[in-house]
């Protein structure tokens, strides 16, 4: 039989704490390649630690993590990683294309000319590439903040709350550009609290105190709770798990 293919993110008993704060408590989770799987809880239950560790910006305590074969500050040396902030991390007083020109440079990305209108076009901001970042609204500056990871073509791309404060037509045309990464083999572990967004990954890994307490597709985790969607199967699933 042909050996399974190793999982795109795979991490085993990561620990981290702050102060007293214990924000990972033994996670575990595999992402296959290609798979878009989302970490749904609610502030505070660890999910933005856990995507900061993917994206090599913190170093666990305990526990191991690989990303595609090697330790995450590798494989975003490597170029292999996207990162998409919640906050907007954006210079305001820059356009939209000296943003995007200033990222593809620290990714090492070359002839960014057309890489940055293929990112634009994807984000429905071609006609506002000559606008400073900070007279734009905020879901604007999230169409920016997408574009600047996606430049460097990921093979593991982290998204944390990609769509908050996106219109409903724009976040349609996010996901299915999100689902065509992932049908032409990028990896894709968004970070959410809303449930709307989490209904649409493949798989959904729920997170309360800094760990995995159930996994499955959305369909998968109301039937397991005997729940009539998904917000109440999430909060019947925490609390079976405490």
């Amino acid at each position: 039989m042909p050996a399974m293919p190793s999982p795109a993110i795979q991490a085993r008993g990561v620990t981290k704490t702050f102060g007293r704060v214990r924000a990972l408590a033994g996670l575990d989770l595999d992402v296959a390649r290609g798979e878009i799987v989302g970490l749904l809880g609610p502030n505070g239950s660890g999910k933005m630690t856990f995507i900061r560790t993917l994206a090599g910006l913190i170093r666990p305590e305990s526990g191991s993590i690989e990303v595609l074969g090697r330790s995450p500050s590798r494989a975003v040396a490597d170029g292999q990683v996207g990162y998409m902030t919640q906050a907007a991390a954006l210079y305001g007083e820059l356009t939209v294309e000296e943003n995007l020109r200033f990222f593809a440079a620290l990714n090492g990305v070359r002839a960014a000319g057309p890489r940055i209108a293929d990112a634009l076009a994807t984000v429905d901001l071609a006609d506002r590439r000559t606008s400073p970042v900070n007279t734009l609204s905020g879901g604007m500056r999230s169409r920016v903040s997408l574009a600047a990871a996606l430049l460097h073509a990921p093979s593991v791309l982290l998204l944390d709350e990609p769509t908050v404060g996106v219109d409903p037509v724009q976040r349609r045309e996010f996901w299915n550009h999100f689902r065509s990464l992932a049908a032409a083999g990028t990896t894709i572990l968004v970070s959410s609290h809303v449930m709307d967004e989490a209904s649409r990954c493949d798989r959904l890994g729920l997170i309360r105190d800094g760990a995995i307490v159930a996994e499955g597709s959305a369909a998968r985790l109301v039937e397991r709770a005997g729940a009539a969607d998904l917000e109440s199967a999430f909060l019947i699933l925490a609390e079976a798990s405490r």
